[in-house]
């Protein structure tokens, strides 16, 4: 449901947008302080690879109910769409998809996911969302706002986009958090938490937007992309474990996850499989614009 940000809204720094860049400055001055890449474009260029996906997959259940949200003649705008992993299927669906995404390695593997699957109607537009001007059907965002610290300008640009409709997918707790317990025991400190859907909602709220919030079906999943998945052994567990939070260099981290690895790991048969890792529910939060740049 929208309460009227046309384009003329102004994006307001309101109490719920100071809590949210409150949430980003944690996330980013305690990486800064351990040492840790910074959360940029640089980074996901580096591991734009693993984002990879079949566009002609089947769909899972979650997909399935954001493309119920699609009308086959759609222009489709995914904001931060990386290599399409959402935005390429939907683009089979709708008449239209323009990706706007400013990492360059993602956009390079959009655009050779997009030639190989032969996917004409998909175009990318190399650019930040609040430094490009496009207009949408509908307005898709997945993952994307853990990482933006401008929430009420992008939220604005997201609503007055939109001929029709805006939908994001998030999930609760963070995929940057779900390792927040292993994170601890290996950095000797509690993990900052990217804002989620308790920081998000606010926002929209306060600028006068009262989303439906749908809860998706299934679970977070993601494919490893770690060769050495699964461990084979306690030495493997220890040095997969100190990959996955960015510890390998981090004096003691590896005795104190040694000493807990029976709190950390199951094993199946010959694998040490991850125990750390809380379950996320995706939510789909979705308004329509009604007509917002019309």
């Amino acid at each position: 449901m929208s309460l009227g940000l046309g384009k003329h809204y102004a994006a307001k720094m309101t109490a719920a947008v100071k809590r949210y860049q409150a949430r980003i400055d944690a996330v980013a001055g305690q990486r800064r302080d351990l040492g840790l890449e910074a959360l940029d474009n640089a980074r996901w260029s580096k591991h734009a690879a693993s984002y990879r996906f079949d566009p002609y997959r089947v769909l899972d259940p979650n997909l399935i109910q954001l493309a119920a949200l699609l009308n086959s003649e759609d222009h489709v705008v995914d904001v931060g769409g990386g290599a399409g992993r959402v935005g390429l299927p939907l683009a089979l669906r709708c008449r239209a998809l323009t990706n706007v995404e400013p990492a360059p390695g993602m956009g390079d593997e959009f655009l050779a996911v997009a030639r190989e699957a032969g996917i004409k109607q998909a175009n990318l537009i190399r650019a930040s969302w609040l430094d490009v001007e496009v207009e949408g059907d509908l307005i898709v965002c997945v993952d994307v706002p853990y990482f933006v610290r401008e929430i009420d300008e992008f939220v604005a640009k997201l609503h007055r986009s939109a001929s029709r409709r805006v939908a994001i997918w998030i999930w609760s707790p963070t995929p940057p958090a779900r390792s927040a317990k292993l994170f601890q025991i290996a950095h000797g400190v509690e993990l900052q938490r990217p804002p989620d859907h308790r920081e998000l909602l606010p926002v929209l709220w306060e600028a006068g937007l009262l989303p439906e919030v749908r809860l998706l079906p299934e679970p977070f999943s993601w494919p490893e992309s770690d060769d050495e998945f699964p461990p084979k052994d306690e030495e493997g567990a220890v040095a997969f474990a100190l990959r996955e939070v960015e510890a390998s260099h981090v004096s003691g981290a590896a005795g104190r996850i040694a000493s807990r690895l029976d709190e950390l790991f199951v094993k199946e048969g010959e694998d040490w499989l991850p125990n750390w890792r809380p379950p996320l529910q995706g939510l789909l939060i979705t308004w329509e614009s009604s007509g917002a740049y019309s």
